[in-house]
């Protein structure tokens, strides 16, 4: 079942923010959140915000989901009123799975976003995926209206580690649908996979990288398994039926994925994630992990304005009753005091490889970053420049670094 969200601070009916925060939206860039809650099934490894048609109850249907999203975009619109962001830069449909809505829902949202705040000329547009819920007519419909980026969750190529995890699709589904978004035009194509999984073999996780590098997609972001609980998979841990993930496989699968796509022409530029070129990096995730501001739209959806971070209601039902009494969604929020966000802003950066100015940090953090240059996790080349940069080995031990350099 999906997480429980933090508590907080209430937030205005009407959803509004503080002067300072609205004085400044967009400085470091701006850019559009969609989650879209709906899923054909739920896999055993999710605690996302995410139901299935059973789940759902009364009140929330696919079929009037885009107009509730739009009804948020309105308020948000006054929210922000005569302090608009300057642009959207980036836009992210996540999920969920965003492509169970039809093609032209997908399409009125993001045309909704541009006639409210106007997306930048060179605006990246990314839609999640599941393998098994695009067609290239589809795929050719998204890319029409303005879809740069498609994101596909492949998880695997070995049928049996994609039974485990409850995938719906086939072993072979995932790359067709890659090169399908290839044909219809997509910019840039992502897979996502994961490791670790209960059964997995190191012959296994080859496959599936290699079968990745052959379907010709620019991005790849590879994940430890992380067992959640309340998550099927947890219960399943639990009676004993799967083994729980080793930490010695996971850093072994990590050193297998750098290895490969290393040698097939990706660089990492964050812990997780590869990219062929500069260009092909998720710019949306980049304005996460670099501290700009984003308006989450969807039930569970969380926003980013000025230092004031607020999250939605969790069930659709309840998001779509309180937009349609003309009420923010929003359930709580929280200023970020200047401490929470140096925290947030070395956590975030250091798994970045453009790394973390030294000069942010305090004496004690600059005596751990020390201690980490000499310990072999932070390169020495960037370090005598005056940057904070993972070498290979800090990539693997990146939350111990992280722990070293704050107070």
């Amino acid at each position: 079942m999906p997480g429980v969200l933090p508590e907080g601070e209430p937030v205005p009916r009407d959803g509004s923010l503080p002067d300072t925060a609205r004085r400044a939206v967009g400085a470091r860039g701006f850019g559009v959140y969609v989650h879209v809650p709906f899923c054909a099934s739920r896999c055993g490894y999710c605690d996302f915000n995410t139901y299935t048609a059973a789940e759902l109850g009364g009140g929330a249907s696919r079929e009037t989901y885009a107009d509730t999203v739009l009804a948020e975009l309105a308020l948000a619109a006054r929210v922000l009123g005569d302090s608009p962001p300057p642009r959207v830069d980036t836009v992210f449909v996540g999920g969920g799975t965003p492509t169970l809505l039809p093609a032209d829902d997908l399409a009125r949202i993001l045309d909704g976003i541009d006639r409210t705040w106007g997306l930048a000329a060179d605006a990246e547009v990314t839609t999640e995926a599941n393998p098994e819920s695009v067609t290239p007519e589809s795929l050719k419909t998204l890319r029409a209206a303005g879809y740069t980026r498609i994101s596909l969750g492949m998880q695997s190529a070995a049928p049996g580690v994609l039974a485990v995890l409850d995938r719906r699709h086939g072993a072979g589904r995932a790359t067709a649908a890659a090169r399908e978004a290839r044909d219809a035009g997509f910019d840039h194509v992502n897979l996502d996979l994961i490791y670790g999984t209960p059964g997995e073999t190191a012959d296994d996780f080859a496959a599936s990288l290699a079968q990745v590098i052959d379907a010709g997609v620019d991005h790849v972001s590879a994940y430890a398994l992380i067992v959640e609980d309340g998550t099927r998979l947890a219960a399943r841990m639990r009676r004993g039926e799967l083994p729980y993930p080793s930490d010695d496989v996971a850093a072994d699968r990590y050193l297998a994925a750098e290895a490969a796509l290393g040698a097939a022409g990706f660089s990492w530029y964050e812990v997780s994630n590869w990219a062929r070129s500069e260009a092909a990096a998720c710019r949306h995730n980049l304005l996460y992990w670099t501290g700009a501001d984003w308006w989450g739209l969807g039930p569970g959806a969380h926003s980013h304005v000025g230092g004031v971070r607020w999250w939605n209601v969790k069930h659709p039902a309840a998001y779509a009753e309180r937009l349609a009494a003309g009420a923010s969604p929003a359930l709580a929020r929280e200023r970020l005091t200047g401490d929470e966000r140096h925290m947030e802003d070395v956590m975030l950066r250091l798994r970045l490889a453009s790394g973390l100015p030294l000069d942010v940090l305090d004496d004690a953090g600059r005596a751990g970053a020390e201690r980490a240059r000499a310990g072999g996790l932070l390169d020495p080349g960037a370090y005598a420049e005056g940057r904070a940069v993972l070498t290979l080995r800090g990539r693997l031990l990146a939350d111990a670094v992280v722990r070293d350099l704050l107070p």
